[in-house]
């Protein structure tokens, strides 16, 4: 501990101190007043009128309903000002001990300030922790006082501060549960916002590529004077760039609607793959696709992650396979995995190391998380060959 040639804590000790407690966590927003709060409420003032009606050997029975009235306060305040519901429960009590001083043979009991636990659980709950601090000391100012004026033996003394500190730490473990379980959930929305990025960037990469390379054909048919082959490409152009579009709006919507919910997701399947053949309209590489076996039933993202890997597989094919004319997909499926297998037929000086960017980590990616594996390089023949094999139920085994 820093401190100074007197022995006085010094200020930078001080500085640490605050800091800690104001680096304290918040917790959420404490709940609104329901019924259960109070029905407590009542039960604690009822049981101290009826305490001061009964008991016998009740005394200072005027006394009663008034420390009932503020317990009952106090348990309404627990959540939303549990320093002040500590301050009003506990500083009662501190004053009635504080009078009891001046009497002889005179202790004021009252079985209602059993409720005085659930404040010091509600501190440690829902304040922060310069109030659960300042909550301390006064719980603990109390604690003394009423040990000194009421000393009925070390054991009672001892259980009821055990009583006290297990009610603090029962505050202090569910509220960290609390906020651990919101870090987790944290976690889930940014892992797939994450993936959302990726949808959102294999679509770009996907339809974009396409508009390019249409648009080189269609520069290329119109300096040649085929008019006609240069207003296919652009109508090709307009659609690749309407869908990109539509899917960017998708993401994007989707981004919106995601603050409340951590399953976000864009749903692509088997069909998609098949039509990636079909709704390929630009100049290269011939598109053929394959389906073979049990593609039935299987989980939506393991259909997601099957449908971006061929999409992304082709779009690099385009991209990087020189003098390719035919990219072969096929996608085939039994009782436990599914296996998907894209590959070309470029040139072999094409078939080195070609650019990943976030497209084949990506892939990886996916299936690694679905607890499949992904193999990707160049064919011993010709061209590049991406294989993916990922288990039916989508899941590590």
């Amino acid at each position: 501990m820093a401190r100074s040639r007197t022995g006085i804590p010094t200020l930078g000790m001080v500085n640490r101190t605050r800091d800690w407690l104001q680096a304290e966590p918040d917790v959420e927003s404490a709940p609104a007043r329901s019924w259960r709060d109070w029905a407590l409420a009542a039960l604690v003032l009822g049981t101290a009128v009826a305490e001061a009606l009964l008991r016998n050997d009740m005394v200072w029975r005027p006394v009663a309903p008034v420390v009932g009235l503020a317990l009952a306060l106090a348990t309404l305040w627990r959540r939303m000002r549990p320093l002040a519901g500590v301050a009003l429960g506990f500083g009662t009590f501190l004053a009635v001990d504080l009078a009891s001083t001046y009497t002889e043979d005179v202790r004021f009991s009252l079985y209602a300030g059993a409720s005085v636990v659930v404040l010091v659980y509600a501190l440690f709950r829902w304040g922060t922790g310069r109030q659960a601090v300042i909550g301390s000391v006064i719980v603990l100012a109390e604690w003394g006082v009423s040990v000194t004026t009421d000393m009925t033996g070390a054991t009672d003394a001892i259980g009821g501060l055990v009583v006290l500190l297990f009610a603090a730490a029962l505050g202090v473990a569910i509220r960290y549960r609390r906020i651990v379980r919101r870090q987790q959930f944290e976690r889930v929305r940014f892992h797939e916002r994450d993936m959302l990025a990726r949808e959102l960037h294999d679509t770009v990469a996907h339809h974009v590529s396409a508009i390019a390379i249409q648009a080189q054909a269609g520069q290329v048919l119109a300096r040649s004077g085929d008019l006609g082959g240069a207003a296919e490409a652009l109508e090709v152009i307009d659609q690749e760039a309407a869908h990109t579009l539509t899917e960017m709006r998708s993401v994007v919507g989707t981004l919106r609607r995601g603050n409340d919910s951590p399953t976000m997701s864009i749903p692509r399947g088997i069909d998609d793959i098949q039509h990636l053949a079909t709704a390929d309209g630009a100049p290269g590489p011939r598109i053929e696709v394959e389906c073979r076996g049990d593609l039935n039933d299987l989980r939506p993202g393991v259909q997601a992650a099957l449908f971006r890997i061929a999409q992304e597989s082709i779009t690099n094919a385009k991209r990087h396979a020189r003098h390719a004319t035919r990219v072969h997909v096929m996608v085939a499926g039994d009782r436990e995995t599914v296996r998907l297998g894209i590959s070309d037929d470029g040139d072999r000086a094409s078939s080195g190391p070609r650019p990943s960017g976030y497209g084949l980590a990506g892939m990886e990616e996916r299936v690694t998380l679905l607890g499949g594996t992904l193999e990707a390089g160049p064919d011993p023949d010709n061209g590049w060959t991406v294989r993916a094999t990922i288990p039916r139920t989508g899941r590590p085994a």
